[in-house]
């Protein structure tokens, strides 16, 4: 009955992410950040008319957030029934929690000076750095490891490349496998760099106003610096009523490239299955088509495909829109900011399916091998930069006379060439003794010298909901 498939077919895959992104989530994120401020306000600042408090009220405090459940998310809900303003209904929630305790005559210090924002903004940087830290990370750093143990076992297969689609200079499988590590992780050094993400508590425009007036000796701007720095988070100085969150914003775009890296493994590895290049592990019960029982299909390829195009699709509107807000503020952000888990939960399916495609994958060394056998125009490119090197005229011309769209160039053909050359006999023996196979250039040296820099190893089953990858 879920409308959506990520809290319907997909949720055995997915819900333990509902720690981070469900509405109970946000208010338990909203419940530790009006906790925190308020504990901030009377031990760290000691304003006037508050008090040191004791271990024991801290332990009270802190248990309303540690403890948060699903009664609590419940409680908040129907308290907004009545406010209709969801900060305010956490705000009235802890006085409730409370209330008749040591701490009820200093109920007016829980949300003191905040605007909504103040609250909200600090609970989604909070929400989204755990995600990234304890999820998302550790998730793709995995996939990381999985690639280049294939590329390092892979790394004298040799292959045929493919450019236009059509048959070209060789490689192997363990060196196309590592140009996929690379780029994941120099784009996963750039993602890493961003998970302290910005943070403001600054009142209804960002100026301190309510602050300043209240207590004006304390200097608010450092005050808040600290409790945004002492969240774990980057402090923004300069801001309207909200946050601009062109921090999210550069979280969104860092996963939306990494996503496109996955999609562009994706399809490779759904063109390699397609021509018989890896073939699949048969999982019996399972059926390909519902009417051509000799179909093993590359689906978990294809799904994570199709959860990246969904997950880049919210992320290219939401790191369009968040910035964006008429003069000092207005609420598009608001509803728009409900859906970051929509984005990173269609990642994360998308990074699980191809886990799963590869776990699946068999490199079929033998159709490999056949596919390049015999392709002896492929020798074209190597016996004409030599021939250039030692100023023959119309090197280019003479090998594309003899090989450009002619099927089945043979090893004869070649050599009577080569046999013809005027160029040292040390040079003819190299090029004799070239073959398809063998002219792959630094390929198996490319993924020797290969260090992985963010991932030191494989999955260790510590994500959250792990089932081993």
């Amino acid at each position: 009955m879920a409308i959506s498939p990520l809290d319907g077919r997909y949720a055995d895959k997915i819900d333990y992410l509902s720690q981070y992104f469900s509405e109970a989530a946000l208010q338990r994120y909203r419940t530790l950040i009006e906790i925190e401020w308020f504990i901030f306000l009377f031990n760290d600042l000691k304003l006037k008319g508050t008090k040191v408090l004791k271990p024991t009220e801290l332990r009270i405090l802190r248990s309303i957030y540690e403890e948060f459940d699903v009664v609590d998310a419940i409680r908040v809900k129907d308290i907004e029934k009545t406010t209709n303003h969801d900060v305010k209904a956490v705000e009235y929630f802890i006085k409730e929690k409370l209330k008749g305790g040591p701490i009820e005559k200093y109920f007016e210090f829980i949300h003191f000076a905040c605007t909504s924002e103040d609250i909200t903004n600090l609970s989604y940087s909070c929400m989204v750095r755990d995600f990234l830290d304890r999820d998302l990370v550790p998730m793709l750093s995995g996939i990381v490891q999985e690639l280049y143990t294939m590329a390092v076992d892979n790394k004298s297969v040799a292959m045929m490349s493919r450019t236009h689609g059509q048959t070209a200079t060789p490689t192997t499988v363990g060196k196309e496998i590592i140009n996929v590590v690379d780029r994941l992780e120099k784009e996963l050094t750039v993602l890493m760099a961003l998970t302290s993400l910005p943070g403001k508590i600054n009142g209804a425009v960002g100026n301190y106003n309510a602050h300043l007036v209240a207590y004006p000796k304390v200097d608010w701007i450092e005050a808040s610096k600290k409790f945004v720095q002492d969240l774990g988070l980057t402090f923004n100085k300069y801001t309207i009523q909200i946050e601009p969150h062109d921090g999210l914003a550069r979280v969104f775009d860092s996963t939306k490239r990494i996503n496109n890296i996955i999609l562009d493994f994706d399809r490779d590895m759904w063109s390699y299955i397609s021509i018989g290049l890896f073939g699949q592990k048969i999982k019996k019960g399972e059926v390909g088509s519902s009417t051509m029982p000799h179909k093993v299909n590359p689906i978990d390829f294809e799904n994570s495909e199709g959860n990246v195009g969904m997950a880049n699709a919210i992320f290219e509107h939401m790191s369009a829109k968040l910035p964006v807000s008429r003069m000092q503020r207005d609420l598009s952000d608001s509803t728009v900011l409900r859906n970051v888990g929509s984005g990173f939960c269609y990642s994360m399916l998308a990074y699980k399916s191809t886990i799963r495609g590869l776990s699946k994958c068999i490199v079929n060394k033998k159709a490999i091998k056949d596919d390049l056998k015999d392709r002896w125009e492929l020798l074209a490119e190597p016996i004409q930069v030599v021939m250039r090197r030692y100023l023959i005229e119309g090197a280019y011309e003479k090998l594309k006379d003899l090989t450009r769209g002619k099927g089945g160039v043979t090893k004869a053909a070649l050599h009577k060439l080569i046999k013809s050359l005027k160029i040292p006999v040390t040079e003819k023996k190299r090029l004799f003794a070239l073959t398809p196979e063998k002219y792959v250039g630094f390929a198996e040296r490319l993924v020797d010298e290969y260090e992985l820099t963010t991932v030191s190893g494989g999955c260790n089953g510590s994500c959250s909901g792990c089932s081993g990858c």
